[in-house]
């Protein structure tokens, strides 16, 4: 299997639960995909000192629209990834200490207590630092990230 980065594979920055979907990035979002999991993904996996599962990082166009995915959705231009701690940490302990770390992002979205989403700006752009949470205490709407409400 060839590496994305130290810590990380190709098939991971590219798996998909759409198998008959073609998921392959185009070479002008390679760059942007070896960023993301080189910078924020690596520093994330050394911070929380233990391996990541991703759930999701670039997504085609077709697959994005199969799981339900907003049009403008980073994961399209390999800006964004999907993932679990796999340690004995809770999702919203993980978030807070990630917001905290001082560990560049263009967003962090706590994600219905499933996944914590990442992401960086497109190159030359001032990173956001948005901190959103969705989930059912949210009303499945995007709000200010707040861990004292979240259940």
């Amino acid at each position: 299997m060839l590496k994305i980065s130290p810590n990380f594979y190709w098939e991971e920055a590219t798996v998909t639960q759409q198998r008959g979907l073609d998921n392959t990035p185009p070479l002008i979002v390679v760059p942007m995909l070896v960023m993301v999991f080189n910078e924020q993904m690596e520093q994330i996996r050394t911070l929380l000192d233990c391996p990541i599962h991703i759930n999701s990082g670039f997504r085609s166009v077709a697959v994005n629209t199969a799981v339900g995915g907003v049009a403008t959705s980073q994961h399209c231009k390999g800006q964004a990834v999907d993932f679990t701690a796999m340690k004995e940490i809770s999702l919203k302990e993980a978030t807070d200490i990630i917001i905290g770390s001082g560990i560049m992002y263009d967003q962090i979205i706590y994600e219905f207590g499933s996944w914590i989403h990442v992401s960086r700006p497109e190159f030359g752009v001032a990173p956001r630092a948005s901190t959103l949470m969705i989930g059912k205490w949210t009303e499945n709407k995007y709000l200010p990230y707040d861990s004292s409400v979240i259940p």
